[in-house]
This record gives structure tokens, C-alpha cells and sequence, in this order.
């Protein structure tokens, strides 16, 4: 029974890694999503900045936390070692989540490109972007790295 909670946790971690992933695609590229990158509240420039560098932050401390061998040792003593992985894929998504919807669109223009072929060339790369960074998931053992591996393992 704990094997197969444990690999239940694991797909549910993986669903929730794929709903923002495919969010963030959407969120960026203002595609599909109730919320993107430009829109919700609005307040200052500076105000902006700083919540958005305070969601950041929050999702750089995390990664840098919860990816430290020593915090690891500690953590899997409290959790079943098979759950390490996806739990941080779970908490990286919802964090991923709590940038999505706290996120304050910065309205001043930084930089606008016209004409048709550009936009065309910019959409290609946002297009390149996205497959290269799941592609490169599947490089490094994508079922590993985002715990699938580790929960299968351990059924």
C-alpha cells in the first residue's frame, strides 16, 4: 500500500510539473492562459520589480535549498527517499504557480519589434526555446529528473 501511495505521489507531482510547464508556455507567450505575463494587477514600475524579484527569489532559494546534498540527507529522513525528487518537482510547480498569479506586469516598453518577418523570426525562437528546454530534459534522463524513475523504482 505505502509503495503505491508513494507512486501515486510521484505521477501527481509529474501532472502538476506538466500543467505549469505548459502554463509557463502560455504565460510567456500570452497564449491560452486566463493569466500571462502582461497581464492582472498593475502598480508602479518599481513596485512591479520588486514583487517580481521576490517571486524569483522565491524560486531561486528553493531550487538552491532543496538541491544541497546536506539538506537531501536530512529531508530523506523525514520523507521516503523514492519521494525526495518529486516532492521538489511538486514544490518547484506550485512555487512556478505563485509566480503565474502574483506576477505584475511591467507596462513600460522595453523593446517592440514591427513588421511582420521579425515577429515571425522572434515566434520561431520562442518556439526553438520551449523544445529545446524540454528536449534537454529528455537528454539528462527526463523520467529521473522529475522523480518518475525513482517512485517506479520503488513499487
Amino acid at each position: 500500500m505505502k509503495k503505491s501511495l508513494i507512486f501515486l505521489y510521484g505521477i501527481l507531482s509529474y501532472v502538476v510539473f506538466l500543467a505549469s510547464f505548459l502554463y509557463a508556455v502560455g504565460f510567456v507567450g500570452e497564449l491560452l492562459v486566463p493569466k500571462d505575463i502582461n497581464s492582472g494587477a498593475t502598480s508602479g514600475m518599481m513596485e512591479s520589480i520588486v514583487i517580481n524579484l521576490l517571486l524569483l527569489s522565491v524560486f531561486a532559494v528553493q531550487h538552491s535549498i532543496m538541491a544541497r546534498p546536506a539538506f537531501k540527507k536530512r529531508w530523506t529522513k523525514i520523507i521516503d527517499p523514492a519521494m525526495e525528487r518529486s516532492t521538489f518537482v511538486l514544490l518547484t510547480s506550485l512555487i512556478l504557480f505563485l509566480i503565474f498569479w502574483q506576477w505584475r506586469p511591467m507596462t513600460d516598453v522595453i523593446w517592440n519589434i514591427e513588421g511582420e518577418s521579425f515577429v515571425l523570426i522572434i515566434e520561431i525562437f520562442f518556439w526553438l526555446g520551449w523544445v529545446i528546454v524540454l528536449l534537454s530534459t529528455f537528454m539528462i534522463n527526463h523520467f529521473h529528473l522529475f522523480g518518475l524513475d525513482q517512485v517506479w523504482n520503488r513499487l
